[in-house]
């Protein structure tokens, strides 16, 4: 199950199907989507005929009753406690939160602590120069002002093959996971899905 969180709160809950057909996802800003880092896997996207036909070769290969491997939820997969940001956080703050933290990403709550988006280092790199852990230049921008909403979130029993598709279709670097009191409890990134993939062997998000 999928919702999407906005500045006037929740605007979409339902399955991913749902979500694409209502609601299409746009790419998030200045992130490249897990879709664009394989296309180099994808039939129609290979420069030559040869490297078209490789691929071909292998799935042709496969075996019909491929093992999907084990169902996966993300409440299995996701990083938690979660480091978030109010949007009214200078963004030099949010900027020495991320470095303090390790984190890439954070979603941001309203005053009431509802989700209302997300931001990257690259949304805040857009308004800020730094040298080291120093901040150079402040424009006075606030978090608010470069992240991207409405954000997708999901629940914590979601299949995690469910969520990568997500992140494919919307080129999301991350998906916050909410309870059903709309309460961040975790979130999933691309490394968790990938980490996944790579400690459980059966686990296949080929087909």
């Amino acid at each position: 199950m999928f919702s999407i969180y906005g500045m006037t709160g929740q605007v979409f809950s339902g399955t991913l199907e749902a979500m694409n057909r209502v609601y299409p996802l746009a790419r998030a800003r200045n992130t490249r989507g897990v879709a664009q880092e394989g296309d180099e896997i994808g039939v129609e996207n290979m420069a030559t005929p040869l490297q078209r036909e490789a691929v071909r070769a292998y799935r042709r290969m496969l075996p019909d009753d491929l093992e999907r491997g084990p169902l996966i939820h993300a409440a299995q997969i996701m990083s938690h406690p979660v480091t978030v940001l109010n949007q009214k956080n200078a963004v030099a703050d949010a900027w020495r939160v991320f470095q303090r933290c390790g984190i890439h990403q954070a979603p941001v709550l309203d005053d009431a602590h509802r989700l209302i988006g997300m931001v990257n280092e690259r949304d805040l790199l857009t308004v800020i120069d730094i040298d080291g852990e120093h901040v150079l230049e402040n424009l006075q921008r606030r978090v608010s002002d470069v992240m991207t909403s409405p954000v997708v979130a999901s629940v914590p029993v979601t299949d995690i093959r469910r969520i990568a598709a997500a992140m494919l279709e919307g080129g999301l670097s991350a998906v916050p996971i909410v309870n059903e009191s709309e309460i961040i409890v975790g979130i999933v990134s691309r490394t968790d899905v990938l980490r996944a993939v790579m400690t459980d062997p059966p686990l296949s998000l080929w087909r």
